[in-house]
């Protein structure tokens, strides 16, 4: 067994992170910068520190799990979502049941909040966000963003939904109140059932076809019949039919 394995079974028992799962390439390369970086010479060095460390495990949490987001992130695709899928979703249902999956820092589901707030009022929107990492969970209820993160925000949102503080902006809090964070593992916690809107983008890629199987299957069986799963656009979906599902646009896959 070599050493990245041995560090692959410790983290899963410590964890129940199945590092395995993942693409090992890209993982093996992005733990090796940290470990080298932090001065230790192999895997089983690095896990003996972070097996001791609670520091250190959370360093090593935030950078196997990738957090990198912005808000309206391929803007192109939230314009779709406010213009066909929002609309065909609410004829069916007035209270939209909605989870954004390794939702990271927050900035995708206070998306989701200030793009349904043009067909329903605040008070009739919630919003379930999920990450595995408690540091980007943290991040994101304090709900604070450096300008950069904003670059896609149309002006008037900017205006309506944040408060400017020097080169910092705030969600306000009457958007925060729509969204319920919470930690989850796609690979390991079960899923909640019946949702109109389930979004997890950029983040499949990381994981083995293996992993992408399960996580869409239970997605899929999260989705209430003519539900939608909105992916990244690097994560095209090739045979939708496989997990019941069907392309309603670009991107958006509707729940056969």
């Amino acid at each position: 067994m070599t050493d990245y394995e041995q560090f692959v079974e410790s983290i899963k028992k410590k964890t129940r992170i199945d590092l395995a799962l993942y693409k090992e390439a890209q993982m093996k390369r992005r733990l090796t910068s940290l470990y080298e970086k932090k001065g230790y010479k192999s895997f089983i060095d690095f896990y003996n520190a972070l097996d001791k460390d609670r520091a250190l495990l959370d360093e090593f949490l935030d950078r196997m799990t990738i957090n990198v987001s912005e808000f309206y992130r391929n803007g192109k695709r939230w314009e779709v979502l406010q213009n066909k899928i929002f609309p065909r979703l609410l004829q069916q249902n007035k209270k939209l049941k909605i989870w954004s999956a390794a939702c990271s820092t927050g900035e995708e589901p206070y998306s989701l909040a200030m793009t349904l707030s043009n067909h329903v009022p605040l008070s009739q929107i919630s919003i379930t966000a999920t990450d595995l990492d408690e540091n980007a969970i943290a991040k994101a209820k304090a709900g604070v963003y450096p300008e950069r993160s904003l670059a896609e925000v149309p002006n008037d949102i900017k205006e309506k939904y944040f408060d400017n503080d020097g080169s910092f902006y705030k969600v306000k809090n009457e958007i925060k109140k729509t969204v319920t964070f919470k930690k989850h593992n796609l690979l390991k916690d079960t899923y909640d059932q019946n949702y109109d809107l389930i979004v997890c983008r950029n983040v499949m890629i990381y994981f083995t076809e293996e992993a992408k199987d399960q996580i869409y299957d239970n997605f899929s069986k999260s989705l209430r019949s003519g539900g939608v799963l909105f992916v990244g656009s690097t994560e095209q979906i090739f045979n939708p039919s496989r997990y019941q599902l069907d392309i309603e646009d670009t991107f958006f896959y509707r729940k056969l």
